[in-house]
This record gives structure tokens, sequence and C-alpha cells, in this order.
């Protein structure tokens, strides 16, 4: 399969009153046509910010500071903001957390979406209004909205709409980021359901970042946990779900609801994620992990390739069991 995107030692640092917060650091994955990856974790674990770092979005007081961010071989760090620019919507785009605050209400919706179409595609007015046209009836809006104001629309379409402005320039990979956030439950479900039939219509390469584990499991075909602003774990779907090797990995599959097995019981993450300024060098997670032994106290387990396709960042691999 061919490697659409490659992140590789991303690291991205917050200039703060009280020092430098590591919100990422050292985060690699890699990302293939046409894949699905599942970006999971807690609140404040770097998942936002991986995403940002990679669009090269990230403002002062951040910083990307290491790292490659390679899309189909170019390099979006060392990328110049012209050429940025042009890739933007066009090879890879966003589907934001919020429609709400993504659309502005003083314009159509049709106005909007066209907007991207004609500063990236050498198209007339016209054809950039039948192919938004085009774009509403994919995410199943009726074409003539487009001219509807984001007003008119409940958060579900909106949500919608702001599917139909990523895909606008037939982009090659799309990064959504919580994009159900806010939503109720049957219009989460209705968003996600849409979101992997046009991934699988258009062979789009997707990052979904999310922090309901369940969802991502049923749909993507890779997952990646992260911890404070590290990667813990990396591997297929159905890897994580029978063999996850990293505690954290196991805790999170412990604490989700398991509709199959009513009589599971459902186990809380004790604690909370660590302050990430002047983080000592050691395992991020001890202070949670009832498996923690001294050399997790003393130093960072370097995170690496345990089988097959399977990744994790776990002082006990090598020790034995310990699912």
């Amino acid at each position: 399969m061919n490697t659409v995107l490659s992140v590789e030692n991303l690291s991205t640092y917050f200039k703060t009153d009280k020092g430098i917060a590591k919100a990422v650091e050292n985060v690699s994955f890699s990302l293939n046509k046409g894949e699905m990856l599942g970006l999971i974790g807690e609140s404040g674990c770097g998942k936002t910010t991986v995403a940002q770092s990679i669009l090269r979005l990230i403002e002062y007081p951040g910083k990307v500071v290491s790292g490659r961010v390679l899309l189909n071989g170019r390099d979006l760090i060392k990328a110049s903001d012209k050429d940025l620019a042009s890739m933007r919507w066009k090879e890879i785009s966003v589907i934001p957390q919020s429609a709400m605050n993504a659309l502005n209400p003083i314009f159509t919706i049709g106005d909007q979406i066209m907007e991207s179409i004609l500063i990236h595609e050498n198209v007339s007015k016209r054809e950039a209004l039948k192919r938004t046209k085009t774009l509403l009836e994919l995410v199943g809006i009726d074409g003539e909205r487009w001219r509807s104001y984001p007003h008119e629309f409940s958060g579900g379409m909106k949500q919608r709409v702001a599917i139909a402005m990523a895909l606008a320039c037939n982009p090659k990979l799309v990064i959504s980021d919580e994009s159900t956030t806010g939503l109720d439950v049957l219009t989460q479900a209705q968003v996600i359901a849409l979101i992997k039939n046009l991934q699988k219509k258009m062979d789009l390469s997707v990052i979904l970042i999310s922090h309901d584990l369940p969802m991502v499991t049923a749909i993507c075909d890779k997952i990646a946990i992260m911890y404070a602003g590290n990667i813990v774990e990396w591997a297929p779907t159905e890897d994580i779900l029978k063999n996850a090797r990293h505690p954290y990995s196991q805790a999170l599959l412990n604490a989700s609801p398991d509709l199959g097995n009513p009589e599971k019981e459902v186990v809380s993450i004790p604690g909370s994620v660590p302050n990430l300024v002047n983080f000592p060098n050691s395992c991020r997670f001890h202070t949670r992990c009832p498996l923690a032994f001294d050399k997790c106290r003393q130093e960072n387990p370097e995170f690496k390739e345990v089988r097959n396709g399977h990744y994790t960042a776990c002082f006990l691999e090598g020790v034995g069991n310990h699912g």
C-alpha cells in the first residue's frame, strides 16, 4: 500500500509562565492510502496538537521544535507558506471540532464551500456552484440549500456542511478533529457513518481524532493511542482489541462499556494526565499504572515494534505477559 502520510519524531512545545510544556514529543506513525486511523486518548493528551502540527497551524507560544511530516513525500514542516497554502484543502483538509464556529454566519453555505474551490481550482463560478451542489447532495443535503445561511441549519446539518467543505477540492487526506463533539448520540452516529461511507467511496485517507474508543474501534483500520504527549501504542484495530500491550491501552478498553457483554465491569482509570511542564525523564503513565516498577520511574520507554505492525512503549514488553 502507498504511504500517504508519515509523521516522524514530531515534537511540539509551548512556552508558559511555568516553563516549557511538551504537548507532543517524539510522535511517529504513518497512514496508507484509503486507510482510516483513529487517534485516541484523554482530553489534554495532545491529539489536536498533533493535527494542528501536521497542518502547520501551531502559533506562538507554540512551536514545532523537531520532526518531519511527509505528505506524499513532501515535508510540510519545511514547506514554504506559498507551497503550504496550495496544499491545504487540495491535498490535505480538516473537518473542525465545532462546525458552528467554523461557518461564517454572514455568508451562505454555498459561498463558503465555493470559496476554496475558486481559490484552488481553475474553474468558473458556475462550475464551482455545480460542484457545491454535488457536494451537498453527497453529504445528504438538498443541493438547492446552497443559498441557505448557517443559522438555518441544525447542528448535524452544519457538521455535514463542514464535511462537504473539507472534500471540496478532492484532498487525499482528511483530518476529522472530534467532529461530532456537541452533537446528540444519534446525530453523532449519522455523521460518523457518513465519514466512513465517504472514505470508502472516495478512497480517502482519514485521521479520526476522538476520545470515543468504542466508536473508533468500530470503523478504523488502525489505532494510535496517545498519553501525555506520547503515542504509547499503535497497531491494527483488531490487534488492539485482542492483544493491547500497553497498560494505558488496556485501561481504556476496560473503561469502555461493552454492549455485547452488559455484565462486564467498567473500571475507571484513577488519577489524571500529568502536568507536561518540566516532566521528568520517566514513563509518563507510571503514576497511574498498577504494573509500574522502578525502571518506569527512572527512564522513558522506547516506542518500538513488538510484533509485525504493532508498536508500543512499555518496559514490560519482553518481561512476560501482562495482558
